[in-house]
Order: structure tokens, then sequence, then C-alpha cells
């Protein structure tokens, strides 16, 4: 876990496939940046494009990416010099791992985190990720 202003935190960085179903899921402190834990959530995968938000948005992962022959759907962030496009119709599949948080939100206990420790919050995410798989 991590600490930030408002206490203990962490982020949970989501794997999802077309059909929104999890695939893999990794857990980081909360005052750890979006695109440190996106190498973890590609290993081992060949997609044909990788979409995430603005948070993910650097050169580094871009370059990943494309080493892994995908395709990044990432906006560019504000700051960033150089003008990047876009696919903004692909990039509206993003909404799919926006749904599978709302889905993993309705177990009371993993939207509050009542687990201290990591392990047993990561072992709570992966039997709700089961109960979506079968639903």
């Amino acid at each position: 876990m991590g600490k930030s202003r408002g206490g203990l935190s962490t982020k949970i960085h989501a794997a999802v496939d077309a059909l929104g179903n999890p695939v893999r899921l990794v857990l980081t402190p909360g005052q750890a940046s979006e695109y440190g834990a996106a190498p973890a959530l590609l290993d081992g995968f060949s997609p044909q494009a990788v979409l995430g938000d603005k948070g993910y948005d650097s050169t580094a992962l871009r370059d990943i990416i494309q080493a892994v022959g995908a395709e990044p759907v990432i906006p560019p962030k504000k700051n960033r010099l150089a003008h990047i496009e876009v696919d903004w119709h692909c990039y509206k599949d993003r909404n799919l791992v926006e749904r599978f948080f709302q889905k993993i939100k309705q177990f009371r206990r993993l939207s509050t985190r009542y687990e201290r420790l990591a392990r047993n919050y990561q072992s709570l995410l992966c039997l709700v990720s089961a109960v979506i798989w079968l639903a």
C-alpha cells in the first residue's frame, strides 16, 4: 500500500479483453505513476492496439508498445511538445476498462478496501474477476 494525503491507497491497473473481461490485474501504491505498471500489464500479450488514458502517456511506454507490435492509442498530455495523432474511434473502446471498474465497485469489500495486505486485496480482486468471467 502506498501513502497519499488521504492515507493509505492503492491503484488497480487492469488489462481487459475485447469483451471487457479482465485478463490481468496489477496493484501499485497510490503515489506511483500509471505508466510504471504498464509493462507488467503487457508482458506475454501480443495485442493489436493498447488503449490507455492520459496517465499512461510517455515516450518510453509508446516505444515498448510498438516493440510488442501494437499500436498505442493513448491521448497526449497537454504538456507534450510533439503532437501525436490518436485514433479516437478506437479510443472509444477504452470504456470497457471503465465498465470493468464499475463492476468491481459493486463488491463492497473491494470498494471500501477492508484488506490491509496487498496480497489479500489482490486475491479478492482475482476472486471478483472470476465471478465477472462467470456472469
